[in-house]
């Protein structure tokens, strides 16, 4: 299949998902490979699993065995449909790359929370949150709801549009799933409690390293897109370069050190996960209390950032196929 048909698709899908999001009533892949996750667990946890040796091997074997199923079906399915007609092919990776993005339902997502704000309802924006974070939003006053939308916003501004943009324009429609298959292996096995320190180790490091350059590139894009926006792009590279490495994760600091740059606000800090604090440092500066608003400061964020990520992906994508 041609590259540069596949650039097109990808332009094309990106589009479709502005306009349509994520419709709950419309199946999706992504719940496809979860369902195959958790049934996945199920089958590997009846062998031997007892042991730190067990688990970690077990799920190594579930790992390659969803990352292998994520990428060879939606590949056999698009070469298949290429070989009868490119038609069909083009229309079909359309519809895979629309599925891989999440730019209009990350935003609408955090926009229900901002809307409880305005209307002054906390306990129901602590549970529009609930559903986007992984913390615990029960006893978060409004300034820890605040923070958290915008912490997920710029987390995900990475992981649910540059990095599959990234793998997309590598590897068309098949790696960008690859990665979607990844992703969802991390959120749902890839921590470090009791029942998935071992068992889910080699998901979260897989995670890591698939998420390296797109976190990085994410944040230069959300500092470009800080200039472009008039927010704080001085501020944004400022925080970026001090305090990118101030979480756990390798790259999770590296958007979220660019967002609150830009805001000008102090984001991170301690948090509780199902009833256990977990420590982390501050990122950013407490130059300002946040406020509701920011939501949408950091969504105008996300917007610029991922229309600047299609552009120069696309354009570069574009480039090569001509040289090559």
């Amino acid at each position: 299949m041609s590259s540069m048909i596949a650039v097109l698709a990808l332009i094309t899908g990106f589009i479709v998902d502005l306009i349509l999001g994520d419709p709950l009533w419309l199946p999706h892949p992504v719940r496809g490979i979860g369902s195959l996750v958790s049934k996945g667990e199920k089958v590997c946890r009846t062998f031997d699993c007892r042991t730190a040796s067990g688990q970690l091997v077990c799920g190594i074997v579930l790992a390659l065995v969803v990352c292998f199923l994520a990428f060879i079906i939606p590949f056999l399915i698009l070469f298949m449909a290429y070989r009868y007609h490119v038609v069909l092919g083009f229309v079909l990776e359309v519809v895979m790359c629309y599925q891989i993005l999440a730019l209009k339902s990350l935003r609408r997502e955090s926009m229900k929370v901002y809307y409880e704000l305005v209307k002054g309802d906390l306990p129901e924006a602590r549970k529009k949150l609930s559903f986007i974070v992984g913390r615990d939003t029960e006893n978060l006053d409004q300034s820890r709801v605040i923070k958290a939308t915008v912490e997920t916003v710029a987390e995900n501004l990475s992981d649910g549009v540059i990095a599959p943009l990234f793998f997309i324009l590598l590897g068309g429609a098949p790696l960008g799933f690859l990665y979607k298959a990844i992703n969802t292996l991390d959120s749902m096995i890839g921590y470090k409690n009791e029942k998935y320190f071992y068992f889910g180790r080699f998901a979260a490091r897989l995670d890591d390293v698939a998420n390296y350059l797109p976190a990085r590139i994410s944040a230069y894009l959300m500092i470009a897109a800080a200039y472009l926006s008039g927010l704080d792009g001085k501020g944004a590279r400022r925080i970026y370069r001090r305090d990118r490495y101030k979480h756990p994760s390798p790259n999770s600091a590296h958007p979220e050190a660019a967002c609150a740059g830009a805001l000008q606000v102090q984001l991170a800090g301690d948090s509780y996960y199902s009833g256990r604090l977990v420590a982390k440092p501050t990122i950013g500066d407490d130059i300002r209390p946040v406020q509701p608003e920011d939501i949408l400061k950091a969504n105008r964020l996300l917007y610029v950032s991922s229309f600047l990520g299609l552009i120069i992906g696309a354009a570069l994508k574009a480039i090569i196929c001509l040289l090559y």
